[in-house]
C-alpha cells in the first residue's frame, strides 16, 4: 500500500538542489537576462545626468 506512487521518497535538501540546478539552467539558457532580470529600462549614459547643486543652493562651503 505505501508502494502506490511510483516516486521514491526524496529529502529536502536533494530537492533543493535540483530546484537551483533548474534555475541555473533556465537562466543561462536566456543569454543577458542574468544581470538585470526584470528590468526593461534603456540604459542613460552618465552625460545626460543632472549635476547636484545642492551646495550651491544651501550655501555649504
Amino acid at each position: 500500500m505505501s508502494e502506490s506512487n511510483d516516486k521514491p521518497k526524496i529529502n529536502l535538501a536533494d530537492a533543493i538542489r535540483q530546484k537551483l540546478e533548474q534555475k541555473k539552467q533556465q537562466s543561462s539558457a536566456k543569454p543577458g537576462s542574468s544581470f538585470q532580470a526584470g528590468s526593461a529600462k534603456p540604459l542613460k549614459s552618465q552625460n545626460n545626468k543632472k549635476p547636484n547643486n545642492q551646495r550651491r543652493r544651501t550655501g555649504g562651503s
